[in-house]
């Protein structure tokens, strides 16, 4: 894997999710499968990137909000049920940003089935340091992390909502342009090219508050019926607020602020 394609996070002082990165980083068929899947995206389809940018944002962007929760005392999945550490929840968070389309190397109808087979002979390898144990809970928290990154995906551990809404966060600076640029004008490609900047901090009313910037109204499309079905039913509609905002003179506003509801 050439340096420009190198996968940087903070990793911070988790010396697991240091040595998990290092591996990946090195390993040949990684690298292969994420151009495979980039070319059947981009090259093949007109799709947006779905090669290693776009899993680095989603690394990025998922970590940020665990470490927002976790200092905000909600405990994840792994935590909670098997009794190891954050520090494995963010191994499991990093696998899952990094490995959810491996399928589409296959195909892009029914990519997420094809990515559980695919990373389960990948992670076999990459977590051989592991006692056994370990390793057995942390392939099957991705794997369910993995496959409930779908539309109608019903993630039951922290860390999967985590990784099903920082895929559907990647939206910002050109990252889902391609249908607009080739022409292909529609709500989906208005709304698309719309989305200036994401942004992932600690909320005053909630742990997490994503603001997101628009240069047109029309990105509301984006945020009020793609990403609002990405947080429903992701299990932190309770920990997460949404704001967007219109910024520039290109149009006549209606609005200038916008508020996404995420609970009931």
């Amino acid at each position: 894997m050439s340096a420009t394609t190198q996968i940087k996070i903070p990793t911070s002082k988790n010396q697991l999710l240091s040595q998990v990165l290092e591996r990946i980083n090195a390993d040949e068929e990684i690298s292969a499968i994420w151009e495979m899947t980039n070319t059947n995206a981009m090259k093949r389809m007109g799709y947006s990137d779905h090669g290693p940018v776009h899993f680095q944002i989603v690394a990025n962007g998922a970590l940020r909000m665990c470490r927002i929760l976790v200092k905000k005392n909600v405990p994840m999945g792994i935590v909670k049920d098997y009794g190891l550490t954050t520090d494995h929840a963010e191994v499991v968070i990093l696998l899952a940003s990094l490995f959810h389309d491996f399928g589409m190397m296959i195909n892009r109808s029914g990519h997420e089935e094809y990515s559980l087979f695919i990373a389960l002979k990948v992670m076999d390898r990459i977590l051989s340091f592991l006692p056994m144990r370990e390793k057995t809970i942390l392939i099957g928290e991705t794997e369910h992390a993995i496959i409930n990154h779908r539309d109608d995906g019903q993630p039951t551990t922290i860390e999967a909502g985590i990784v099903r809404i920082a895929d559907a966060l990647d939206m910002s600076e050109g990252r889902s342009r391609m249908p607009f640029e080739q022409g292909e004008v529609n709500i989906h490609s208005l709304s698309a090219y719309a989305i200036d900047h994401v942004d992932i901090v600690e909320g005053q009313k909630t742990p997490i508050e994503i603001t997101i910037l628009m240069n047109n109204s029309s990105g509301l499309f984006q945020v009020d019926e793609l990403l609002k079905e990405k947080i429903k039913g992701s299990g932190l509609e309770k920990y997460i607020q949404v704001k967007a905002y219109v910024q520039g003179d290109s149009e006549k506003k209606l609005i200038t602020e916008f508020t996404l509801p995420t609970s009931a």
